[in-house]
């Protein structure tokens, strides 16, 4: 939808996720990355691990990420940000999905993002529609309604009257879990209204619909924050 109102939310990586799966040595089942990557080499064959730690007893574990590669199938900088223990690529097995699922176990991004709305402090009441462009700096599974509700700083109630109003116009249901780029549209009273009456009119006589009650959230103070953090 075009519109001059236009502002960019941003999902920023605050930590990495959890590992969730059995410690041989204790009943824990939370790891966490120990910044570590070992390369092994047996002639022109590679065993490369990414290394946990328990966070109840602090034993290392393996996660294999390759097993008996021929070191021509790795590129030359891929094998030395393993070497060196390049936190970007720390990073990236860690978030890994496919990893986690060939190794069997879970990841748990519960605490590992913040969200940072960019944007200037426009009203909820002005009639333009507002377009949000939302943007992952991490694959974590964030619940639509939570993210609405810190970038707006509404309650889950008024974030669903919204949504239910048609103020809020989502690519899919607040309830719904997203980890990609994704966009949405804010709309005003007016432009609703207008659009509501629009269609009554075109009903014939004696279907029109009801005219809709739409307000501006109370809790919304008008306008949207800049920074927000969040547990997913």
């Amino acid at each position: 939808m075009n519109t001059d109102r236009k502002a960019l939310w941003a999902v920023r990586q605050s930590a990495l996720p959890t590992v969730v799966r059995p410690c041989p040595d204790c009943p824990g089942t939370r790891h966490r990355a120990s910044g570590k990557i070992r390369v092994n080499a047996n002639g022109k064959l590679l065993d490369v691990w990414l290394l946990l730690s328990c966070a109840s007893c602090d034993r290392t574990s393996k996660v294999p990420v390759h097993e008996r590669a021929h070191v021509s199938t790795l590129e030359p900088a891929r094998l030395v940000a393993y070497e060196i223990n390049d936190p970007a690529a720390v990073r990236e097995l860690v978030m890994s999905a496919s990893l986690a699922a060939k190794n069997r176990y879970r990841l748990d991004w519960t605490g590992t993002w913040e969200l940072e709305t960019r944007m200037p402090l426009y009203a909820l009441d002005d009639p333009s529609p507002l377009s949000i462009s939302v943007g992952f700096e991490l694959p974590a599974p964030v619940r639509v309604e939570r993210l609405l509700q810190l970038g707006l700083g509404l309650s889950r109630a008024e974030v669903r009257r919204l949504v239910a109003d048609g103020r809020i116009r989502l690519p899919f249901a607040p309830d719904a879990k997203a980890h990609q780029d994704f966009e949405l549209t804010i709309h005003g009273p007016g432009s609703v209204d207008a659009a509501k009456h629009a269609k009554a009119v075109d009903l014939p006589t004696g279907e029109r619909a009801a005219p809709a009650r739409i307000g501006l959230p109370p809790a919304s103070g008008g306008v949207l924050p800049r920074r927000a953090s969040a547990r997913a």
